[in-house]
Parts: structure tokens; C-alpha cells; sequence
């Protein structure tokens, strides 16, 4: 069957993401192969590949194809490390991460997207474990992670997802204000040093919960 998004997805790589400085080969990949129309609602669809972000309901939405590549970049994923996702929203940066052989456990507090989420990465064959609940209380119980990535924006670090990242992990989040964020590498150092870079500044739903806004 003739996928008639192709030659739309190469021009979201090429144009959007490439463009832009992002040249690792797996990741480019890994955006060429994953079918970015099948994680928006259908009226979405023919916006699918623009370069913006689109609501998903619940007032919610999927990130723009070269700020997931962004995120994904700076992340530093490789073959079966694992990585903890607070907000799964679509799944699609999910199945990015799982494209590229990580071990991927994502964490959504609306059941209807966690339920969506599911069906098409399991429709894509794509091995990620979701869950129902509060992001900012991490997911202890496959804790620690060699990866953290949050999808939406926050004053702080929920401390229970420094404690659940490994010594020598990585963390990316959003950092700063409801409606404004920096896009923030966090290294944990040791057991009680962890270390900040801004990389950009950015714009995500905010994180609603208890370590969250309210």
C-alpha cells in the first residue's frame, strides 16, 4: 500500500529538522520511518507534518516535529538504555525513542490519551510501556533510569524524578515559567550534586500535578 505521507515526512526531515543542525543519522531516521499523521485526531492529519504543534485534546498537544527532535537529540539515546517519559500526550515521542532501541516507559494522567497512545504504538509493533497516573512521582518500581524526558513545562524539578535518574543520567525538561520554559539538560553529578544547561527557550502545556502547577 503506497504511503502517501512519504514524500511529506522527507520534507518535515529535510526541511525542518536537517535545516536546523540536527544531523545524527539515527535520529533523522528514526523520524523518516515513524508515521507522525497516525499520533494526531483526523482533522489533524493534513497539518500532520507542518512545523508546529497540534492540539490532541484535553488541551493537550503533540510538539513540533524539530522540538521532539530537539528534545531526542540532547536526551542521548542509545540502544537499550532506559528512559522514563512524563507525558506520553500522543505516543510520539515515544515511538522515537523506541525506534531507537531504547527501553521506554512513558507516564500520562489523562486515561483517554494513554489509551490512544497504546493503540497505535502497539499497532506499530513498538515495545513501550505506558502507565496512568502522575508523572512527577516517576515510576518507581522500574527505577533508576538512564534517561528522563518531560513533556511539559515546570518551575522545578520534581525531586522524585532526580531521586529515580541514575548517577551519571540525563534529564530534559522544560524549566521556567506556566506559559514560557528553557529547555534544560540536567546531568546528575553524583547522589546530591546535579548540574543545569539552558539549551533554547520553548513553550509547553504545563505540568499539572503535585509536583507540578496546580
Amino acid at each position: 500500500m503506497k504511503d502517501v505521507f512519504a514524500a511529506a515526512r522527507e520534507e518535515m526531515v529535510s526541511g525542518q529538522i536537517l535545516s536546523r543542525g540536527i544531523n545524527d543519522g539515527r535520529i533523522l531516521e528514526a523520524f523518516r520511518n515513524i508515521p507522525r499523521h497516525l499520533f494526531v485526531p483526523d482533522d489533524q492529519k493534513k497539518f500532520a507534518y507542518s512545523d508546529s504543534p497540534l492540539p490532541i485534546g484535553w488541551e493537550q498537544t503533540i510538539s513540533q516535529p524539530y522540538m521532539v527532535a530537539l528534545m531526542t537529540l540532547h536526551l542521548g539515546v542509545s540502544e537499550e538504555l532506559s528512559v522514563l517519559e512524563v507525558g506520553t500526550g500522543s505516543g510520539y515521542q515515544a515511538a522515537i525513542l523506541a525506534f531507537l532501541g531504547a527501553r521506554v516507559y512513558t507516564i500520562e494522567r489523562f486515561p483517554f490519551l494513554a489509551k490512544e497512545a497504546k493503540k497505535v504504538l502497539d499497532s506499530l509493533g513498538m515495545e513501550v510501556r505506558i502507565r496512568e497516573g502522575d508523572g512527577t512521582l516517576g515510576w518507581p518500581e522500574h527505577a533508576p533510569y538512564d534517561r528522563i524526558i518531560v513533556t511539559a513545562g515546570t518551575s522545578k524539578i520534581p525531586p522524585a524524578l532526580i531521586e529515580q535518574l541514575k548517577v551519571g543520567g540525563r534529564m530534559v525538561i522544560p524549566l521556567g515559567q506556566r506559559f514560557h520554559q528553557e529547555l534544560t539538560v540536567v546531568e546528575k553529578v553524583s547522589l546530591d550534586e546535579i548540574r543545569e544547561e539552558q539549551v533554547c527557550g520553548c513553550v509547553f502545556v504545563p505540568l499539572v500535578s503535585e509536583h507540578g502547577w496546580s
